[in-house]
């Protein structure tokens, strides 16, 4: 690999990403409001339906598949689709450098902003309502990190199956909506009626949160195994079948 090449279209990307404010506002300041929201409404005092812990304290985990699905099932997708549709993939072919680097730095670039999307999180939700945290740092951003590659692959098969940007924007947007709302990733799983749970069992994201608040709460990464099973056959279902439908042009 071309280190060179990868350093300057991987800034060249960020620079696209950073232009990009409804990306920006959902990875970065949606999360954010939504915590100082509901940590606004109910505080952050232990609650018996949370397990003695604070609103607060169980949401940031599970804010966790909000800003992954902003980069996976959103700008990733729609970014390659559109980079299809405009031909810039075809064109890079006629170029040294390889269209392999646009798509590494497209991962690349949104693995970095989903991770200071949660830093903000974190930070905002301990300045303002001192969040708590009962885990290993390793084990949390381990999860998160493959938790990020697994909905990645997600978002690749979205890619691959859009013929144009215009049917790609809608499949994002039905699949991310119910993602968004059906797995506890904004509204807290517990308060969902069990008809809701039991779809909610069918989304991945669901299996991102659910990982995501076992290691966060102080649990190990072997405890989350199930999450962890579903989110490992999402990543490698959804990477064969991109690979399988991937088009270039």
């Amino acid at each position: 690999m071309n280190m060179k090449i990868m350093t300057s279209l991987s800034a060249f990307e960020f620079r696209l990403f950073s232009r990009n404010l409804i990306n920006m506002f959902f990875l970065l300041v949606f999360p954010t409001l939504m915590i100082l929201l509901f940590g606004g409404i109910f505080g952050n005092e232990p609650q018996e339906l949370y397990g003695w812990r604070g609103t607060v304290d169980v949401s940031v985990p599970a804010y966790a598949g909000m800003i992954i699905s902003v980069t996976g099932l959103m700008s990733l997708p729609l970014t390659l689709s559109e980079y299809r549709e405009k031909r810039i993939l075809k064109r890079y072919k006629a170029t040294p450098m390889e269209p392999i680097y646009v798509i590494l730095s497209q991962v690349l670039i949104s693995m970095i902003m989903t991770v200071v999307g949660m830093l903000l999180l974190i930070i905002v939700a301990k300045l303002v309502f001192d969040l708590q945290f009962e885990g290993n740092v390793v084990a949390v951003i381990a999860v998160f990190l493959y938790s990020t590659l697994s909905l990645y692959s997600l978002g690749f098969l979205l890619a691959s199956l859009a013929p144009n940007m215009k049917a790609a924007t809608a499949i994002a947007n039905l699949v991310y909506f119910p993602m968004l709302f059906l797995t506890g990733a904004t509204i807290p799983i517990e308060v969902m009626p069990d008809i809701m749970r039991k779809i909610a069992q069918f989304l991945p994201v669901t299996h991102i949160v659910s990982a995501m608040k076992t290691v966060w709460f102080g649990d190990s990464i072997l405890s989350a195994w199930p999450n962890l099973l579903v989110i490992t056959g999402c990543l490698v279902v959804c990477l064969a079948l991109s690979l399988k439908f991937f088009r270039w042009e």
